[in-house]
């Protein structure tokens, strides 16, 4: 395994694999065994970095959320967890009611739900405090000031370690960063957006961005990172839910464009010259690149998770890296 340092305050920096393991149906579409295994696995390959939410799997079976963090906590009461497991969870889009959505009804961002949220999950993990903790998705009712503010009363108290933000407009993402440095306060450092080698098209609405999507890492993000070394990105969803390789999973519409075929016909010729598969070339390019990038992969079982461990020691060459990156 390969190891990436997060963060910048050496009070709350982490180190943590370069491939971080997502655990979004743990403990619903994925059993109770095998979520166990899978995790088992991960950390004896030398895997300390997990990602889940506090809403995660909500939509399973019409609640809240919840069953994610709960089975992790469960597991981190076993032994095969140890020592070195960082928990990443985020807070904002659990559904204040049962039957509801992210989308209409979400618990957002203000610094009453960010206190209560962050203990109900402590709670559910079993922790004293959160190794990380995100905004899951934006809430434009509440000034950026009161959600930087109630994370920061967090951090102060010892209950959260890094601060993290996912799925928000890049202006939004700098309007809470600013006052956060201009106050001595902590503020995000590590991103979270969809993000893959093929490029999804960017005016294409969505449930959360009704100007297009805002979700995923385009040009803007990219260049933020670019222009801020102290932050990194957590890429999920890097393997497009398996639509890469499997015959069943079309394309989200957004990537039916004409720059689709040509970085597919680039990454194929690629893969077939390194002998590894078209999903372990993806996390390649992710994990090697110029900008600070970890994968966030999912695994329904063992055998997924060892495709994507072995993309961790697979070197392209620059000049495939080059062909990956124009390709268009």
């Amino acid at each position: 395994m390969k190891y990436r340092t997060i963060g910048t305050d050496p009070r709350t920096r982490r180190e943590v694999s370069a491939l971080a393991l997502g655990a979004m149906l743990f403990g619903s579409a994925t059993d109770e065994r095998t979520s166990f295994a899978v995790l088992d696995h991960f950390v004896e390959a030398g895997g300390t970095f997990i990602d889940t939410s506090d809403n995660y799997a909500f939509w399973a079976d019409g609640g809240q959320g919840g069953q994610s963090e709960e089975l992790l906590g469960r597991w981190l009461r076993g032994p095969g967890a140890g020592a070195g497991v960082v928990i990443a969870t985020k807070l904002g889009a659990r559904p204040l009611a049962p039957g509801t959505s992210y989308t209409d009804n979400p618990e957002g961002l203000s610094a009453k739900v960010i206190r209560e949220a962050a203990e109900r999950s402590r709670e559910r993990l079993g922790v004293d405090r959160l190794d990380l903790l995100y905004a899951h998705i934006e809430d434009r009712t509440v000034p950026p000031h009161e959600t930087v503010e109630g994370f920061a009363e967090l951090v102060a108290e010892g209950t959260v370690g890094l601060l993290w933000v996912s799925n928000h407009a890049v202006w939004r993402v700098e309007r809470a960063r600013a006052p956060a440095a201009a106050g001595g306060l902590p503020g995000y450092e590590v991103l979270q957006y969809q993000h893959s080698l093929l490029r999804p098209r960017a005016d294409v609405p969505s449930a959360l961005f009704e100007d297009g999507s805002l979700g995923s890492a385009g040009a803007e993000l990219i260049s933020y990172l670019r222009a801020e070394p102290g932050l990194t990105l957590v890429a999920y969803s890097p393997l497009l839910g398996g639509a890469y390789t499997r015959p069943d999973k079309p394309l989200p519409p957004d990537y039916d464009h004409p720059g689709t075929p040509a970085r597919l016909a680039v990454l194929r010729a690629v893969a077939a010259e390194t002998g590894g598969s078209v999903n372990q070339v993806v996390l390649a390019w992710q994990m090697g690149g110029s900008l600070p990038v970890i994968p966030l992969v999912g695994a329904s079982s063992v055998a997924q998770l060892e495709e994507s461990l072995a993309a961790v020691d697979l070197e392209l060459t620059a000049d495939q890296r080059a062909r990956l990156d124009a390709a268009h």
